[in-house]
């Protein structure tokens, strides 16, 4: 629980989840421990779980997909089988980044990153309308991002 974290194991976590890439060396000398220490409570981090893992956050424009779509489904039932179903196939799909079951008035929510429109009316047509069970879709398109980060407040 985070409740167990002390003050120096956020402040590893705050900087590790801004630069992922820091060496131990300039860790420990941001979190003021000696580097086997430093080293020692990442370890402890990690094993504990609190470290999912480390990736490169890749740049959407400079990757040709600089479109942003949400997209809610509602299914035509909350049967356990056809939402078993819908979230097999849905993981499948390599233009989803994001799919969340979700409370309100649709059942999930998915993030896709396209390249412009035409590229979402191929995914749709491809994979979001081949999808089991689903009653509605709506998309909306971003318009722009306020606030993006992956950061998470310890």
């Amino acid at each position: 629980m985070a409740s167990d974290l002390d003050a120096t194991d956020r402040r590893i976590l705050g900087v590790l989840q801004k630069d992922g890439r820091i060496t131990n060396a300039d860790l420990s000398e941001r979190v003021n421990l000696s580097p086997s220490a430093c080293h020692r409570r990442v370890q402890l981090l990690e094993e504990a779980g609190y470290i999912d893992g480390y990736v490169a956050l890749l740049n959407t424009r400079r990757m040709g997909k600089p479109t942003t779509v949400f997209v809610e489904i509602t299914l035509q039932s909350q049967a356990e089988d056809l939402l078993d179903a819908f979230e097999r196939e849905v993981a499948k799909v390599p233009d989803i980044l994001e799919c969340h079951l979700m409370a309100g008035t649709a059942d999930y929510l998915i993030k896709i990153m396209a390249e412009d429109t035409e590229d979402f009316a191929r995914i749709h047509r491809q994979h979001l309308s081949r999808l089991p069970g689903v009653r509605q879709m709506q998309s909306s398109f971003a318009l722009r991002t306020v606030v993006k980060t992956t950061a998470l407040a310890v």
